[in-house]
């Protein structure tokens, strides 16, 4: 069962119609990459057993995009996270990789993701993440500031959880997706 809090929430699969809200989002948040509207459009429309809209009375108030890479069909990877600014610090990110994950089969074992040292709340919920699936959350390697083109990108680490498993007894998944 959902916490009260998040009643009014709505968790759903995105359609085509979301990637300009996407978008729009993700360029309000001042920290995240900015893609291409047409980006957002593409996974809306061919990633949306991986993604995830959050929406308050017909507002979207935060997304997780994610894919499952096609060498580690075991894997999720999260794109972004976005959640809007009034909304922030409030658990939303949390249950969007939460609904994510409760729309994959059994064969997810881990979640991945890249995120910059200075992203303290993206490693704070890769960690808060790794506890409630009952697993661990281990940095490595993932891209160097001399991968992008304006050399001024902080490095990117990799953040793998897992394994893990979806079994509904190994930890608190509900049934998000409407």
């Amino acid at each position: 069962m959902m916490p009260k809090k998040y009643e009014q929430i709505v968790f759903r699969k995105p359609t085509p119609m979301d990637g300009a809200d996407m978008y729009q989002l993700v360029k309000e948040s001042g920290v995240l990459d900015t893609n291409s509207e047409y980006c957002y459009l593409m996974l809306c429309k061919y990633f949306s057993d991986t993604c995830v809209i959050a929406e308050s009375n017909g507002q979207m108030v935060g997304f997780v995009s994610a894919f499952q890479p096609p060498a580690e069909k075991d894997c999720m990877f999260i794109w972004q996270i976005a959640v809007s600014t009034k909304y922030q610090g409030s658990g939303i990110g949390t249950y969007l990789i939460q609904a994510a994950l409760s729309q994959q089969d059994m064969g997810v074992r881990y979640i991945e993701a890249t995120i910059s040292l200075g992203n303290a709340a993206s490693i704070a919920l890769f960690d808060k993440i790794a506890k409630q699936l009952g697993s661990i959350c281990t940095v490595s390697s993932g891209f160097e500031s001399h991968h992008f083109s304006d050399k001024l990108h902080e490095a990117e680490w990799l953040h793998r959880i897992g394994p893990f498993s979806l079994e509904p007894s190994n930890h608190q998944l509900g049934e998000f997706i409407q």
